[in-house]
Formats: C-alpha cells, sequence, structure tokens
C-alpha cells in the first residue's frame, strides 16, 4: 500500500525535466592581455592603490617606510616576518587583532573586472584580518590577474575551503547623508602589491 509520500515521490520521479547542457558563456571571457592594466584602472576608481614590485624586498622597504610605526602591523606572509608581527596559526585568537593598523596578507589571484582579490582562511589564518584592520595590503602575483568574474569562478569551482572571499578596494558607503565615507565597516585603504 502506497502512502501519500510516496505518490508524491513517485509522481516527482516521473515528471523531472529532461538534462540540458550548460551555456557557452565563451562570449563572455576577457581579454587576459589586458588584465593587469583593468585591474590598475578599476582597483584605482574604487579607492584602491596599486604598487608594482620585483621582490619581496620592494614590498619590505616600502612597508618599512610607509606604514605607521607605533602602530601595530601584522602580516600573514613568513618573509616579513621579520619587519611584522606575523600571525601564522588559524587557532589564534581573533579578539587578539582588535588594534590592528596594518595588515599585510597574500591573495590567490585577483580579478581584472572589478579590482577584487580571492582569499581563503588558508593564507588568512584568521578570517577577521582582512576587516578588522585600519589599512590593508595585498600582494598579489600579476600572472594570477584573471579578466572577469567567470575565469574566477572557474579557477575556484572545484577547489575546497572552509571559508573564502573577493575583497575589492577599501570599505565604503554613501548612506550617511550622500557622502562617502571610506573605512565604515572594514579598512579604510587597501593596497596591492603587484608583484612581477
Amino acid at each position: 500500500m502506497f502512502s501519500s509520500r510516496d505518490e508524491i515521490l513517485a509522481a516527482v520521479e516521473r515528471n523531472q525535466p529532461s538534462f540540458t547542457e550548460l551555456p557557452d558563456i565563451t562570449a563572455f571571457k576577457g581579454d587576459s592581455n589586458k588584465s593587469v592594466d583593468r585591474f590598475t584602472e578599476i582597483l584605482s576608481a574604487i579607492g584602491g592603490k596599486v604598487i608594482p614590485v620585483k621582490s619581496i624586498d620592494e614590498i619590505r622597504n616600502h612597508v618599512a617606510k610607509n606604514m605607521q610605526q607605533g602602530g601595530r602591523n601584522i602580516t600573514t606572509v613568513p618573509l616579513l616576518g621579520d619587519i611584522m608581527e606575523h600571525v601564522y596559526r588559524k587557532d589564534s585568537n581573533p579578539h587578539s587583532l582588535q588594534d590592528v593598523d596594518n595588515a599585510v596578507i597574500e591573495a590567490h589571484f585577483g580579478v581584472a573586472e572589478n579590482g577584487a582579490v580571492w582569499v581563503t582562511e588558508e593564507i588568512l589564518m584568521l578570517r577577521v584580518l582582512p576587516f578588522i584592520c585600519q589599512h590593508l595590503a595585498v600582494i598579489v602575483n600579476a600572472n594570477d590577474i584573471v579578466p572577469t568574474m567567470h575565469e574566477a569562478y572557474e579557477r575556484i569551482g572545484n577547489t575546497n575551503y572552509d571559508f573564502g572571499t573577493f575583497i575589492a578596494g577599501p570599505s565604503k558607503t554613501a548612506d550617511i547623508e550622500q557622502s562617502l565615507v571610506l573605512g565604515a565597516h572594514g579598512p579604510r585603504s587597501m593596497t596591492i602589491f603587484l608583484m612581477s
């Protein structure tokens, strides 16, 4: 004897739509030859800054000269651990980052069409770090800039991660009297060290 549930499930099974192939989205793919220039243009337009560098030593020199002395400077990049406080454990207390002035992290890749970078907990160590600091700097390899979000999603679609996010430019809002405010709910500035 069939129950109502069995009848409903049988009806659903009989009425399955036929499978269709996914659409061809090659028309949406961008020009990878212009990705770095487009990334720089878009990030600058949304309030970020791009600094081309060739080595970690150039980044070290820039950090030493330009980051607030006396403030709390954090990095997840081991090669910068000699000049900044190094966060290297995922099980560190996120509340310990409440007073971070500057943070330097790495990104897996960037997206030219919107100036965003993709980061996961694997390289962040503490997911709150890029959102709680006053000023965020991110190291991205120029060869890892993809033209559009279509390529970005292709790149992350089959990877495993507990936490991942796209970050694009400093935090901002214009809700308060239609006046643009930077750092409303996150970093007041975002700098990309574009490694070539």
